[in-house]
C-alpha cells in the first residue's frame, strides 16, 4: 500500500474538487469541508492504495512548485527583494490610500500589505486593486484577535482570547476560525495573523498579553489554538501563529521595548514551545517571529527576528517548520532598529511594516549586490512565497463582485456564532459558580 505524507489544509481545500470529481472521496459531501470532511480527506489520501491515486493528490504540489519556479525566472533582484516585504496600510478606499497601494505595488513589486484600521468596504476596495494590479496578487493580512473588529469599525465583534480561553469545546473555536476566514473570503483578505498561541504564566506577564493569550495551560492553549487555525485554512485562508518563541512570560510589550524572556530551557520546551510544536505537527503555514531575547534560546541579546539560532537553528530544525516565517512589525519599538535584509538573512520568508518599505528594499538589493546577503537564499524565501500563493488561488484571484453589500455579506452568519459562543462562556461560569 502507497502511503504519502498528511496534506496541509490548504492544500487540501484547493484539492477538494479535484478529489471529489475523481471519485477518490466518495464518502465526503460535495457541499465544503468541516472538520470531519477535512479529517476524511486526509486519512483517504494517507490510505491511498493506488499510485494513480498517489499522483493525483501530489500533482497539486508539483504544480506549486513548478508554479514557484516558473515566475521566479521571470523576476530581477528587485522584484524578489520587493516580494520579501509586507508593508502596512489603512483599509481605506480613498484615492489617496489607493494610490499609495498602487506604487507599493508596481513600483515595489511587494509581495503583501497588512491591513491596520479602516473599514470593510475599503478593506475590499484594496482587494480588487490588488488583484487587478499584479499577477499573482500579493497576500492581504490582518490581525484579528477578536474578530474583523479588532481592525474594521464596522465588522463583526468576537470576544478576546482571554475570554475564549475559558470554553470547554473546542468546536467553538474551530467555528470561529472557519466563520472568521469565510469574512476574510468576503472581504479578500486571504491570511490571518493568528493564532495567538502564546502562553502567559500569570501576573508576570504584560498586561496586554493576558488580554490576548488563551491561558497559562499550554496545552489547553495547543487545543484551543489549533482548532481556530484549522477553521481558518479549512476556509482556504493562511494562519499564522504567533509570536514565536513565545511571548507569554515577557514582562514588556514588544511594541515599546524589547521582550525578554528569563526562563530556562526547561520551561520553554515544555510551555512556551508546545504550543508551536503541535501547529507545526498538524501542517498548518505561518509563524510570526516576535521582538524577543530569549537567553536559554540564543546567548546573543538580539530580537529572535534577527536571531539564525532562534529561526533557523530551533524553528526550522527542532520543530521541522516547513512553512512560511513572518516577522512582527519591523516598526515596532522591540525591533531595535533591525533591518529587514539581516531578518531575511536570519531566517525570515516576509517582513512586515517596515518604517522605509522603499529604503529597507534598496538595502536589501545592496545586501545582496555586496554579498552580505545570498542572492540564493532571496530566491528561497520568493518560492516559498510563490508556493503559498498558488496554493490560496493568487495566481489568478476572483474578483470581489458585490463591494456594494459587502457589510451585509460579512455580518451575515456572525450573530448565531457569538450567541454559540456566549452560551458556551455562560455554562463556564455557571459551571464555576456550582463548585
Amino acid at each position: 500500500m502507497c502511503r504519502i505524507k498528511r496534506l496541509s489544509l490548504l492544500r487540501l481545500c484547493r484539492l477538494l474538487p479535484s478529489l471529489l470529481a475523481g471519485g477518490m472521496l466518495c464518502a465526503c459531501s460535495a457541499g465544503g469541508a468541516g472538520a470531519d470532511d477535512s479529517a476524511r480527506i486526509a486519512d483517504s489520501i494517507a490510505l491511498a492504495d493506488s499510485l494513480e491515486q498517489v499522483r493525483r493528490v501530489t500533482d497539486l504540489t508539483t504544480e506549486a512548485e513548478e508554479y514557484a519556479d516558473s515566475v521566479l525566472r521571470t523576476l530581477d533582484a528587485r522584484q524578489m527583494a520587493g516580494m520579501l516585504f509586507m508593508p502596512a496600510v489603512y483599509a481605506r478606499g480613498d484615492g489617496y490610500n489607493l494610490h499609495v497601494i498602487n506604487r507599493y505595488v508596481q513600483d515595489l513589486h511587494v509581495g503583501g500589505l497588512v491591513l491596520l484600521k479602516g473599514d470593510l468596504r475599503g478593506a475590499a476596495m484594496i482587494a480588487d486593486t490588488l488583484r487587478a494590479l499584479a499577477a499573482p496578487a500579493p497576500f492581504l493580512a490582518v490581525d484579528a484577535e477578536n474578530g474583523l473588529r479588532m481592525r474594521f469599525e464596522d465588522a463583526p465583534e468576537f470576544p478576546w482570547n482571554r475570554e475564549l480561553g475559558h470554553l470547554t469545546d473546542d468546536q467553538l473555536l474551530y467555528e470561529f476560525g472557519r466563520e472568521l476566514a469565510r469574512e476574510c473570503r468576503a472581504t479578500g483578505i486571504n491570511m490571518v495573523l493568528g493564532p495567538v498561541i502564546d502562553v502567559v504564566p500569570g501576573e508576570g506577564s504584560h498586561g496586554l498579553m493576558r488580554r490576548r493569550s488563551l491561558g497559562s495551560d499550554p496545552r489547553r492553549v495547543a487545543d484551543l489554538a489549533l482548532a481556530y487555525a484549522r477553521g481558518v485554512e479549512d476556509g482556504n485562508v493562511i494562519s499564522v501563529a504567533k509570536h514565536f518563541p513565545g511571548h507569554g512570560s515577557a514582562s514588556a510589550d514588544s511594541h515599546r521595548a524589547l521582550g525578554e524572556i528569563r526562563a530556562d530551557r526547561a520551561v520553554i520546551d515544555s510551555v512556551d514551545l508546545y504550543p508551536f510544536r503541535r501547529y507545526v505537527a498538524e501542517g498548518l503555514s505561518g509563524v510570526m517571529v516576535g521582538h524577543l531575547a530569549v537567553k536559554a534560546l540564543d546567548s546573543v541579546r538580539r530580537p529572535a527576528v534577527v536571531s539564525p539560532v532562534v529561526m533557523q537553528d530551533v524553528l526550522r530544525g527542532q520543530l521541522g517548520f516547513e512553512g512560511l516565517v513572518i516577522t512582527d512589525a519591523l516598526n515596532m519599538e522591540g525591533a531595535m532598529g533591525v533591518k529587514g535584509w539581516q531578518a531575511v538573512k536570519a531566517g525570515a520568508d516576509m517582513v512586515i511594516a517596515p518604517s522605509d518599505t522603499r529604503g529597507e528594499i534598496t538595502a536589501l538589493v545592496e545586501a545582496m549586490r555586496d554579498g552580505r546577503l545570498d542572492s540564493l537564499v532571496v530566491a528561497d524565501r520568493c518560492r516559498r512565497i510563490l508556493f503559498y500563493k498558488y496554493l490560496i488561488g493568487q495566481d489568478h484571484p476572483a474578483r470581489l463582485t458585490d463591494i456594494d453589500n459587502i457589510v451585509h455579506d460579512v455580518h451575515s452568519g456572525a450573530e448565531a456564532l457569538r450567541d454559540s459562543i456566549r452560551a458556551g462562556l455562560y455554562r463556564h461560569m455557571n459551571s464555576n459558580l456550582r463548585r
